[in-house]
């Protein structure tokens, strides 16, 4: 068992409302609950000590393991292969599907042996509060209680268990055709413990978690090259998705860092506005239109509770309940991924001034007759009052959509982002007939159209900048054919993508922008932003650059892990880095596989 295996030597299975990373080797090494933003129970990623981890796995010297996802699941399945053997070890989540909030969570481990023997070992170690909270061991014959404060934790096993400490630990051997299981439920105090693993209880589970999940996919109209990329992106997104509010998070994981060692270690268990918003899109043109009202229900909910109060409406991210408490402290006693350190939790970037959510807010509710119909009429009222206040509060420095912590500035995106929100704002207005002060709206759209245009523009760089008092180049800005700010194939545009190959390319792979040329009030580099990669290929498939958008696209896709997941970055050896996985990048890899086949398709039918 490594101490601190590699971010990308992980899989992902979760219930809709919390998730778990599952090394290759067999070892729960993330686990919170009841929530995705819960503190944890298993943490031995961010600290191998101290951290906790359940471990189900065998121990032979010459052993090899491999990962993969049953097919069209997020049901885990790791190989253990031997001279003695072969065993696996299933990892699911069961799901309640009434989707109300609730603090029972299990984790289903199944084991089994396909050829010859296999000795098999489980450790469960949890440590609870992030591993601040200690905990009683109670064993008995029908499996282990671990209680802490305010939280319990049942295990149930198919073989013995024995003590260790306040730990407990337990062996089996398997032969060909046995199976046996492990069973984890954490609950409330006082919770109803699992039943005993049964092979016939595990099987129900297995076929009742794999039919769900097939059942939903079903739902994907997406008939392009790349189908197996797409879905599993698109089973991501869904396992990093709160059902009971329909709030997507940005990644399972806190703490991962950006740098091996540095002190970019952030806590993206929480819902961006901007991540969120723009998925919308993308799960109307897969076929998922339920998830995107859900969001959009959600977002408009955010809004209306701010209305008639000072300050902005509008905050850069939310737990996923929609609560705007999120603050931001340091785990001093966890030692961080590889020494990465400090291990943060909450989020300081939730109160920094982002003006770009505004747009991406009005972009999400104007994305098709199946999200725009559910806004009510007092919906539609908040989101017109909302862009009243904003046509008044747009013009102001901001800290931008990477959340520097360098100091306020005109960014260019928030300025980009902000014509969108009113251009799109209008079109609402216009499609179903609402009452809204539409000839403002319009004046100051063209006010930041005029602006951007003037000030945002680099005549040493020939490009649009990351923000007015500079030439540095943004890969944010990517978004701008997208969104329609200006054409895919304007002489400015063309020349914008040139100047960002040349700034901020490297072996197709993007970085966001260059920290030593704009200071962002943080110590470190990072690596190429695996988002802005595959917004690149977006922007070069709209420019008519396709054989260089496939090759992008391409090419980034050996990036992925071994069950095609990625972290927020790739580092300068081709090494995955930040939490994990990210949506945001899921997210693009949709956005970017749907416009190059689109664009494919066209060139074909135009030969």
């Amino acid at each position: 068992m490594d101490r601190y295996p590699p971010i990308a030597e992980h899989g992902l299975v979760g219930d809709l409302q919390t998730a778990a990373l599952v090394s290759s080797q067999g070892v729960v090494d993330w686990f919170a609950a009841p929530r995705f933003d819960s503190p944890s129970v298993f943490a031995a990623l961010l600290d191998h000590d101290r951290g906790g981890y359940l471990r189900l796995s065998p121990e032979h010297p010459e052993g090899t393991c491999r990962q993969l996802y049953y097919p069209d699941t997020a049901i885990l399945v790791t190989r253990f292969m031997s001279p003695d053997g072969v065993g696996e070890v299933l990892d699911l989540m069961p799901l309640d599907h009434s989707r109300t909030a609730t603090d029972r969570h299990t984790l289903i481990r199944v084991v089994r042996v396909v050829r010859g023997t296999v000795d098999f070992t489980l450790e469960c170690r949890p440590r609870f509060d992030y591993g601040r909270a200690e905990h009683e061991l109670e064993l008995d014959a029908d499996g282990a209680l671990f209680r802490a404060p305010g939280i319990e934790a049942h295990l149930r096993c198919s073989f013995p268990l024995e003590p260790e400490g306040r730990d407990v630990r337990g062996r089996v051997t398997l032969r060909a055709g046995e199976s046996g299981g492990v069973v984890f439920t954490v609950c409330a105090p006082g919770g109803a413990a699992p039943d005993a693993p049964s092979v016939e209880g595990l099987t129900g589970q297995f076929e009742e978690v794999a039919l769900f999940w097939r059942k939903w996919l079903r739902q994907c109209r997406y008939q392009g090259r790349w189908p197996e990329l797409v879905h599993r992106s698109a089973i991501t997104l869904k396992l990093l998705t709160y059902a009971p509010t329909g709030a997507l998070i940005a990644a399972a994981t806190m703490g991962l860092p950006e740098q091996v060692g540095g002190e970019r270690n952030w806590d993206y268990r929480f819902t961006w506005v901007r991540d969120s918003a723009l998925s919308v899109r993308v799960m109307l043109d897969l076929g998922f239109a339920e998830e995107a009202v859900s969001f959009v229900h959600w977002l408009v909910d955010r809004l209306r509770e701010r209305e008639g109060e000072e300050g902005e409406p509008l905050q850069t991210m939310y737990r996923v309940d929609g609560s705007p408490d999120l603050p931001e402290e340091t785990l001093d006693h966890f030692e961080g991924y590889r020494g990465s350190a400090p291990v943060r939790i909450g989020n300081g970037a939730a109160d920094q001034l982002q003006l770009d959510i505004y747009g991406e807010a009005l972009y999400a509710v104007s994305q098709g007759q199946e999200v725009a119909q559910q806004s009510s009429f007092e919906g539609w009222r908040t989101l017109s009052r909302t862009l009243d206040w904003f046509a008044d509060a747009w013009d102001r420095p901001d800290e931008g959509i990477w959340e520097t912590r360098g100091g306020r500035r005109n960014f260019t995106y928030s300025r980009v982002m902000s014509w969108v929100a009113f251009d799109h704002g209008m079109r609402l207005a216009d499609t179903f007939r609402r009452p809204a002060d539409v000839e403002r709206w319009r004046a100051a759209r063209d006010a930041v159209f005029d602006q951007v245009v003037e000030r945002g523009w680099s005549e040493k760089e020939q490009a649009f900048v990351q923000h007015y008092d500079g030439d540095v180049l943004d890969a944010s800005l990517l978004l701008m054919p997208r969104v329609g700010f200006v054409a895919a194939r304007d002489r400015t545009w063309l020349s914008t993508l040139d100047a960002m190959d040349r700034r901020l390319v490297s072996d197709s792979l993007v970085y966001r922008y260059d920290p030593a040329a704009s200071p962002d009030g943080l110590r470190g580099s990072e690596g190429t932003f695996s988002l802005c990669t595959f917004l690149y290929v977006d922007a070069l498939a709209r420019a008519g650059r396709l054989p260089q958008a496939r090759y992008t696209f391409e090419k980034m896709q050996t990036y992925a892990n071994h069950v095609g997941l990625f972290a927020e970055e790739i580092g300068p050896t081709g090494e995955q880095l930040g939490n994990f996985p990210q949506a945001f990048t899921h997210l693009s890899l949709i956005m970017a596989a749907l416009t190059l086949d689109e664009a494919l398709d066209a060139a074909a039918r135009g030969r």
